[in-house]
């Protein structure tokens, strides 16, 4: 048992270390890119949150409305594995562990963005399971990070235990993986559904304070995520030897185009909400939409959302713009980007302007904030292409095998022959 354990690692590391020139050059440019962020961080370290643009009336923005969207990109992982382990339909089932490895590098960029948020690093050790203090139940805080916590782990054991076992060509272990993805299914939902709880009951933001904002969180994960594998497994299909069949992509931009039209209709109600009802919390949707007083820095912006989720659905509507790579690839461009907006600058901003004293910041990140965050999606980005680089071929058979096989095929070849 410890003989093969040291064997996948040993083999792991031998996989991730080789490669061709491209893959290293885009390991490098990675590697770059975190260093740059990094530096920009130990600068804030330094220096306190000040040299951000976050101020007391708006004290949540760049970093958290990264950590917001890149929570439904993982918690979108479970628009596989239902068609591919409940359903059991086999073009997803071959690359439905591709959405559990996006997890588990969505969900370390959501930690690193909450981290770099904070402006005391050196207490994240209170928000740790038994051994700080999460004041639970009360504190919706202190179960996002529970929920964020057991989808991790679901997913590392998981992807772990299927690359264990096709490393050593044995069957995976049914009855062990069975109920872990199960268990995945209420956990990718849970994990925005507590974030959305986390801006819903915050009374004091009317902006937030919507009963369908969780139910909208989940439509747009179920957008963008899907969108970001569409691309990479195009992407993985003229760069490595993988079989991706036709089938399963335009399978997942069905599903995209149905998450779409709910997204877009729960958007339309909550507009109609706000705009019929008239109440003096309008103010936050004008501000988006419309500006107030002058004050219009969101407005492109929140326009440029709605038209990208508007057209991305009308291109995944029709089956020929669908199932054309060039209209799909669009799609998920703009799809991606209208979520990107929504989930980021049109949520967390609106929300806290004007604040609770009815005064107006406007609020624009500082080239510091847009290289941590860079840096940040590079360390994502890096871990996910490590992760492929080692998958894929164990998955397809052509991974080296322990030194004990070796020798076992080796004498076995000699007795035959």
């Amino acid at each position: 048992m410890i003989k093969d354990v040291v064997s996948f690692v040993t083999g792991s590391g031998r996989l991730a270390f080789k490669g061709n020139r491209l893959y290293f050059s885009w390991i490098g440019f990675l590697g770059l890119l975190a260093l740059w962020g990094i530096t920009a961080w130990l600068q804030q370290l330094s220096q306190g949150l000040i040299v951000t643009n976050m101020r007391d009336q708006v004290s949540w923005a760049y970093y958290i409305g990264n950590f917001t969207f890149l929570v439904g990109v993982a918690a979108a992982a479970v628009m596989l594995v239902i068609p591919a382990y409940i359903y059991n339909w086999k073009p997803i089932k071959e690359i439905a562990i591709f959405g559990e490895l996006l997890a588990v590098s969505a969900i370390a960029m959501c930690m690193l963005f909450v981290l770099v948020d904070v402006g005391r690093p050196d207490r994240v050790w209170h928000l740790m399971p038994f051994v700080g203090s999460l004041n639970l139940p009360s504190s919706i805080l202190g179960w996002d990070v529970l929920v964020l916590n057991l989808y991790l782990i679901l997913n590392l054991v998981i992807v772990v235990h299927l690359l264990y076992t096709a490393y050593h060509r044995r069957p995976y272990n049914r009855s062990f993986v069975a109920p872990l993805l199960l268990l995945s299914i209420p956990a990718a939902v849970g994990i925005h559904t507590v974030t959305a709880f986390v801006y819903a009951g915050s009374a004091a933001r009317p902006f937030w304070n919507s009963a369908i904002l969780a139910p909208r969180f989940l439509a747009s994960a179920f957008c963008s995520g899907p969108a970001i594998l569409l691309i990479l497994f195009q992407i993985l299909r003229r760069t490595t030897s993988i079989e991706i069949k036709d089938e399963a992509i335009q399978k997942i931009a069905e599903l995209m185009a149905y998450a779409m039209f709910v997204n877009l209709f729960l958007f339309g109600a909550e507009i109609f909400k706000e705009y019929y009802s008239n109440t003096h919390h309008l103010i936050h949707t004008q501000y988006l939409f419309s500006g107030v007083h002058g004050h219009r820095a969101l407005v492109p912006f929140a326009w440029l959302s709605l038209a990208c989720g508007v057209v991305a659905f009308l291109l995944f509507l029709f089956p020929a713009t669908r199932r054309n790579l060039v209209t799909l690839n669009i799609g998920c461009l703009l799809i991606y980007s209208s979520v990107y907006i929504e989930k980021g600058m049109a949520l967390v901003i609106p929300g806290m302007t004007p604040d609770t004293l009815g005064e107006f910041y406007e609020y624009v990140p500082t080239l510091t904030e847009v290289r941590v965050g860079a840096g940040i999606f590079a360390i994502g980005f890096l871990i996910f292409t490590v992760l492929c680089k080692i998958a894929i071929p164990i998955i397809q058979g052509v991974a080296e095998p322990s030194d004990e096989k070796v020798s076992q095929e080796n004498g076995a070849a000699a007795a035959a022959h």
